[in-house]
């Protein structure tokens, strides 16, 4: 374990993907926050979403909130692809361009798995929590480790990337390879015109039609539409790394807790296996991570819980920072989830 910056990184090692291909040096960034309880009966893993690293979503940590450090000792991992755990921009030759490997959820899980159990001793959890991104890493805990996970809030995330959902990235993919920098599977500069056609098709989807009819982007300061497209998503995905986030759009692409040797593509199986108690909290109005997919997945859950947030903020209302009235709605559901006996 190495110190860097406010994070922590663990060593791997050379770690064998799903895919055959051996990942080298493998590394994980992590922040955590709060004490571990003498029993370690108070973790929360809290995995980061698309393109976030912890700096992105540890505001939702805090002292009287539902992941309260005064309580809990959190541990957030940042996915594989962020640029603070390994990713393209900090994996060298000759794992570069399209070399570098594909890494499901199963192989980002399984690391996180022995970051905990090797550098603290931890062998269960008493919550995972994760938006999107990580409410997917969340379903990926519970089903690959059914005796360690004791609850999952799913947050705007699925157990399988839908069909629809892998068209919309289709479509961001395409924006970022579609830049004259993206050249035989790598970029050879700064792909400007990718990164600000990535954000416009981002935010069609990312909130919902009701939040521009609204607009309701107002309320968090912009003063018209166009300075909210170019100010907000234009400028959010162009602060990481292009190759990074084609890493990650894969991985969430490919996301599927029943794809591996186990259930072998079996959905409703690799549900029944989950012991955990879980929460779905899809967003109502959540044009990708849809209420009927997590409604069909409840068909199968031992123990599960829809529960929707009511709200125009479509993707978003699950990562609430400028919103105080869906991080509330989210924060009593958590502690009610953790609260449960």
């Amino acid at each position: 374990m190495t110190t860097a910056s406010d994070y922590a990184t663990f060593d791997a090692g050379d770690v064998v993907l799903q895919s055959g291909r051996t990942f080298p040096a493998m590394k994980i960034g992590y922040k955590t926050f709060g004490t571990l309880a003498a029993d370690k009966s108070n973790v929360i893993v809290y995995p980061t979403s698309f393109s976030a690293q912890h700096y992105d979503t540890q505001w939702l940590v805090r002292e009287g909130g539902a992941l309260d450090p005064g309580r809990y000792f959190i541990v957030i991992p940042n996915l594989f692809g962020n640029g603070l755990s390994s990713s393209p921009s900090n994996t060298p030759w000759p794992l570069t361009g399209d070399r570098y490997p594909n890494v499901t959820y199963h192989d980002a899980v399984r690391v996180q798995q022995r970051l905990l159990e090797e550098v603290f001793g931890i062998e269960r959890v008493r919550l995972v929590y994760g938006w999107s991104m990580g409410g997917m890493q969340a379903y990926h805990w519970a089903s690959m480790f059914p005796d360690r996970v004791e609850r999952i809030a799913v947050v705007c995330g699925s157990a399988r990337c839908s069909p629809h959902n892998a068209v919309f990235l289709e479509g961001v993919r395409a924006a970022l390879m579609a830049d004259p920098a993206y050249l035989d599977g790598a970029f050879t500069a700064r792909p400007v015109r990718g990164y600000r056609a990535m954000g416009r098709i981002y935010a069609g989807w990312a909130m919902s039609q009701a939040f521009y009819r609204e607009e309701a982007w107002r309320t968090m300061g912009f003063t018209s539409l166009e300075d909210f497209l170019v100010r907000s998503w234009e400028a959010s995905f162009s602060r990481r790394d292009a190759a990074d986030l084609l890493a990650q759009l894969w991985t969430w692409q490919n996301g599927d807790i029943s794809a591996n040797e186990r259930f072998n593509g079996d959905l409703p199986e690799a549900l029944r296996s989950i012991r955990a108690k879980v929460l779905l909290m899809p967003g109502d109005h959540d044009l990708y991570f849809r209420v009927e997919d997590n409604r069909r997945e409840l068909l199968h859950l031992r123990n599960g819980h829809l529960k929707p947030i009511p709200s125009i903020w479509g993707h978003r209302a699950g990562n609430p920072a400028q919103n105080p009235e869906d991080a509330a709605f989210i924060e009593a559901a958590v502690r009610e989830l953790l609260d449960a006996d």
